[in-house]
């Protein structure tokens, strides 16, 4: 049952932000202070990227582990209270990213998935940004058209 109220639960559910979120700033800032230009959210672009590099013809997706359901991420985790409801919820976010993934692929444009537990271990003390960001811009300098990074594969890098 949920511990809080159903005006409250709405307010707290309002508060998250689709765009300009922390790990999304993260990434930008990092991209910026090493000379990299790009667009948000490009209304021209399929699914609306987070970030689009148009001289690289990438778009940039930071997924939230938990509303795009990192498989085998902790911070994926399904609520206990209206477990059907969530799971349609998650299951739409699933279709439409798979959708946009496609549809990027038949126009061309390299897709690069960053998930929110990439951004959270570049972040954690003593840890350096340097390998999240060299990861991204090999991505964006190399004939691959689709990658995802995560946590694990941010500590399996080395």
């Amino acid at each position: 049952m949920d511990t809080v109220t159903k005006e409250q639960r709405s307010k707290n559910m309002s508060a998250i932000r689709s765009h300009d979120t922390k790990p999304e700033i993260y990434l930008r800032k990092l991209l910026f202070a090493r000379g990299y230009r790009y667009s948000l959210n490009s209304p021209n672009i399929t699914g609306h990227p987070d970030i689009y590099l148009k001289k690289y013809n990438t778009a940039i997706f930071v997924h939230g582990c938990f509303w795009h359901r990192h498989e085998g991420c902790k911070y994926a985790y399904t609520p206990k209270s209206r477990v059907e409801f969530w799971q349609n919820k998650f299951n739409s976010n699933i279709k439409r990213d798979h959708v946009v993934k496609e549809e990027l692929d038949c126009k061309g444009i390299k897709n690069l998935i960053v998930w929110e537990c990439a951004i959270k271990q570049s972040q954690k003390k003593g840890n350096s940004p340097d390998k999240l960001i060299s990861m991204v811009i090999e991505f964006m300098d190399s004939g691959s058209k689709y990658k995802e990074i995560s946590a694990e594969e941010l500590l399996r890098e080395d």
